[in-house]
């Protein structure tokens, strides 16, 4: 699913936050319509863990394939920190709501942030994220990822990996991979067990 070459060539940009992108992380074309079919259905806003979705048969290979070995070493080469016996947490996120996409930098559990968007075409200006060069201004952005199929950012986070995106609502999926310091994780998914039990009644 994933193309392993594009994503161990990616450059790291490290200037502000060391972070990677690349404009298409995926084999093949032909891998996209399945994964929209595939992509589990989420229409209220917030971030839903890997066991509260139901999953189709591309998708879970695409989660498998960023959960793999193999990427873990080429983030470990590329941000040069060891992620063996490190945590992960898988997330999706299926529909923005216009109070998301404030700036923020993520949480300190975090040691490595992966974005992969899975969205058929994006034909709107918002719900682009930037990676930014300050906490105050979303203007004054390093880069604008596009939020189109196989789009992928991934980043070192640190105090200062500000980003955002300009207010957005309506469909917008996405996975989201992080490895996690170890201790963080019961208290990871404690959060987010919760966060996703409260959606289910709004």
């Amino acid at each position: 699913m994933l193309n392993f070459e594009s994503i161990s060539k990616a450059e790291i940009n490290s200037y502000y936050f060391p972070f990677f992108t690349v404009k298409d992380a995926l084999s093949s074309k032909e891998n996209h319509s399945s994964l929209i079919s595939d992509f589990p259905p989420i229409n209220k806003g917030g971030s839903f863990p890997l066991e509260a979705v139901s999953l189709g048969e591309s998708i879970q290979r695409l989660v498998e394939e960023l959960k793999s070995n193999k990427m873990r070493k080429i983030l470990e080469q590329k941000f040069q920190v060891n992620l063996e016996d490190k945590p992960v947490v898988t997330t999706f996120r299926g529909y923005s709501r216009m109070k998301d996409g404030k700036i923020h930098s993520d949480s300190k559990t975090k040691i490595i942030t992966v974005l992969i968007y899975l969205n058929d075409q994006w034909n709107h200006t918002n719900g682009l994220l930037r990676l930014l060069k300050d906490r105050n201004n979303l203007n004054n952005y390093i880069e604008e990822i596009p939020a189109t199929m196989g789009s992928l950012v991934a980043f070192k986070v640190t105090e200062n990996c500000w980003h955002g995106y300009q207010a957005f609502e309506g469909k917008r999926c996405s996975i989201q991979l992080n490895y996690l310091y170890e201790k963080a994780l019961s208290r990871h998914n404690l959060r987010h067990r919760l966060s996703s039990f409260f959606k289910n009644f709004s």
